[in-house]
């Protein structure tokens, strides 16, 4: 049975000249036995009519907010998608879509749907290579849209170079791959991100530089390729679509509330910076300074403690078949100390990495990381979008949970 029987897809049409080959991959969709429903922007028009991509679609091209038969047409379109996919898109089209600009009803769909969202770039190589376009891309990519990259060839007006939309076969399978059932398919996956805060006083807190990226970036991907995602999370960000939420602030509620849901999980990944200290004691209020010396005495001896090492419990209790990942951020003998990391606390995959780079780490989009695990050697993954790199590391997740279900097999 195919993949796509009974998908409702939202297949949407910009102006560039690549705008017939939308009509060969409507014809792919609805052969596969999806429901297609098509919006054309205006400057699409230019290039194909509506008659045509009607005529092979499951429904009449909607091309306007203000002229469909439904009041609110980018709203019920989006709800009922299961996927929008964009061929080709526009430097204009990736633009608005950016920066959250409803300036039609593609757009507009865009910006009401769930569902996953595919788009197809096309344009000729010097719009594909300007900065603004690249940032845009990037900008969509760490929203988890998925991008189909052009490819070289032909374009209009004889030049040639990259920026030639995909081939709509090309497209249909990337499709086919999107909406199968992921290789974490019904897997519960547990990410922890941001750092954790440990009260001084009422105002004042311990805290380290995680900004929570790298672990929402996790929690997406994960979501993407159908794991069950609980996020434990001590940061305000956004929510990726289909993931739990449990906020937490200091290391004791991290660790009281991966009690609660770690005996379930298959895969546990510990991308939050917990802090390795706390004070002793915290004062409910704020402490106050003296006024004469302008110090705040019990400030000058602050006492204090380790906080509870949450991998090293996970791993001592890990049970059969789960996988358990860490993370290391180091500014030297990165490989080393992930290393001893790896079996000092029973972890399955270290990410580790030196957050002296530039670029690496706290703070930034981007991350650069080494994955360690047992009986391989370590590979590097280099500067890259956090969700790239978040797709490494479930790559390597996923390869792992496919040894462990092996080695079981053979015993």
């Amino acid at each position: 049975m195919s993949a796509l029987r009974g998908k409702h897809i939202i297949l949407g049409v910009s102006g560039g000249i690549a705008a017939y080959k939308s009509i060969e991959l409507c014809r792919l969709l609805v052969d596969a036995g999806a429901h297609v429903a098509p919006i054309m922007t205006s400057d699409a028009e230019h290039f194909i009519g509506k008659v045509t991509l009607s005529a092979l679609a499951s429904e009449p091209v909607h091309t306007s907010l203000w002229d469909d038969t439904d009041p609110i047409p980018h709203t019920r379109l989006g709800q009922l998608a299961d996927l929008v996919v964009v061929v080709p898109a526009t430097a204009r089209v990736i633009g608005a879509y950016a920066a959250g600009i409803s300036s039609d009803l593609l757009i507009a769909t865009l910006l009401a749907t769930r569902a996953p969202v595919m788009i197809c770039p096309a344009m000729h190589t010097e719009m594909w290579e300007h900065a603004a376009v690249q940032e845009n891309l990037f900008t969509l990519l760490r929203r988890g849209v998925h991008i189909v990259n052009p490819a070289a060839g032909r374009l209009a007006g004889g030049d040639v170079g990259v920026g030639r939309l995909a081939e709509p076969a090309v497209i249909f399978d990337e499709i086919v791959k999107l909406l199968t059932p992921g290789d974490l398919d019904g897997v519960h996956v547990v990410v922890t991100a941001g750092g954790t805060r440990e009260p001084i006083d009422a105002v004042r807190v311990i805290a380290n530089r995680s900004s929570g990226k790298q672990g929402y970036a996790i929690a997406a991907e994960a979501a993407t390729r159908g794991a069950k995602v609980t996020l434990i999370s001590t940061v305000d960000r956004s929510l990726p679509h289909g993931v739990e939420l449990v906020v937490v602030e200091t290391a004791a509620q991290m660790q009281e509330a991966l009690a609660r849901v770690a005996p379930s999980a298959d895969v546990i990944v510990m991308a939050a910076a917990v802090a390795d200290v706390r004070p002793k004691h915290s004062a409910s209020e704020k402490l106050k300074k003296d006024p004469l010396t302008g110090r705040i005495a019990s400030l000058q001896t602050l006492e204090l403690e380790a906080t509870p090492d949450i991998l090293a419990g996970l791993g001592a209790n890990k049970r059969v078949g789960q996988v358990l990942v860490g993370f290391a951020a180091e500014t030297s003998n990165l490989v080393e100390h992930a290393q001893s990391k790896l079996h000092l606390k029973n972890v399955d995959l270290i990410v580790a990495n030196n957050v002296a780079d530039p670029g690496v780490g706290f703070g930034h989009d981007t991350n650069a990381v080494t994955l360690v695990v047992r009986d391989a050697p370590p590979r590097d993954v280099p500067l890259a979008d956090k969700r790239l790199v978040a797709r490494e590391v479930l790559d390597c997740v996923v390869r792992i949970r496919g040894l462990m279900v092996s080695t079981t097999h053979c015993q």
